[in-house]
């Protein structure tokens, strides 16, 4: 008799245990609701400042003065494409250039004292700020004056 006893309390166990679960994820439920809520409030308070950012620092008064961009062209496109498909290949011949594998540095400087033109470079006379008329200084025209009384 003590078996037909406990099934009523292991029932009544489920039961409590089931109720357990239920108020838990009730819980649970209510927590995520509440998050996401907050979640949504400071969304939108970002989303007022970013608002109100880009209204100060609205430029579109200022685009009356710019000039207008015309629309890229189909031809364009294509040599960019062409071109691009190029300078590809040129990297990679570059990349597998053993002088470039072995120092890319020096492969680079060579290319370049290769390739840029050389400048003749002659040191520039400063100008003054007269046109390159030099300031006589007080005493050289006293001395001048006293040269000429002398002779």
């Amino acid at each position: 008799m003590g078996k037909p006893s406990s099934r009523p309390d292991s029932s009544s166990k489920a039961d409590k245990k089931f109720d357990k679960k239920v108020q838990f994820y009730a819980k649970v439920r209510d927590t995520v609701a509440s998050l996401t809520a907050k979640k949504d409030i400071t969304k939108k308070k970002k989303f007022r400042s970013r608002q109100k950012k880009l209204k100060a620092y609205d430029l579109s008064a200022l685009s009356e003065f710019l000039p207008e961009l015309k629309a890229p062209r189909a031809n364009d496109f294509k040599l960019n494409c062409k071109s691009r498909l190029k300078e590809g290949k040129q990297l990679s011949a570059v990349l597998e250039h053993p002088a470039f594998q072995a120092d890319p540095l020096a492969a680079i400087h060579q290319h370049l004292q290769n390739t840029q033109p050389v400048l003749d470079e002659k040191p520039k006379k400063k100008k003054n700020q007269n046109g390159g008329r030099k300031k006589k200084s007080k005493k050289s025209k006293a001395l001048s004056r006293q040269q000429s009384m002398d002779i």
